[in-house]
């Protein structure tokens, strides 16, 4: 663990905030320097997965040329949300480390309890509706995936 790494995303969280998007940014190390970094630019870019640590996971990825980022660690300057823990298990990142909490976030109406409370809903409970329809037509495709031979697995 490294204060300066921490200190580099606050930067980067400060830095968003100057361009007036949400207070947040983020840095993925890996040999003890620093690999990507990225900040929130949700309002800027129109995108709502444009978070600091999804934008820092995507570019460590670029950089390292591969969808796995083991061997990684994660600076974020908050607790990470439900989308981005979970891009952050997908991306096999081996620590995080955060400095704000999903407490304070939501102090300053970034407040994600309403997903947090859906993951915990049975599928037809939550609030937006969930329709499921085709499987069987779209079963096609997983088949040929679970056939493939040379596939890469994730």
């Amino acid at each position: 663990m490294s204060d300066k790494f921490m200190a580099r995303a606050i930067e980067l969280s400060i830095k968003s905030v100057n361009k007036g998007t949400g207070p947040f940014g983020a840095v993925i190390i890996k040999d003890k320097k620093i690999i990507s970094e990225g900040f929130n630019t949700v309002t800027s870019a129109n995108d709502p997965t444009s978070h600091a640590e999804i934008s820092a996971i995507r570019d460590a990825c670029k950089n390292l040329n591969n969808f796995s980022l083991t061997g990684c660690d994660l600076y974020t300057t908050c607790e990470p949300c439900p989308m981005c823990l979970s891009a952050i298990y997908w991306a096999r990142i081996d620590n995080v480390y955060y400095a704000n909490t999903r407490s304070d976030a939501q102090k300053i109406d970034f407040d994600d309890s309403l997903i947090y409370e859906e993951l915990r809903k049975n599928i037809k409970e939550r609030k937006i509706p969930m329709h499921q329809i085709m499987r069987d037509e779209a079963l096609k495709a997983f088949e040929m995936w679970d056939k493939k031979k040379d596939k890469v697995k994730y």
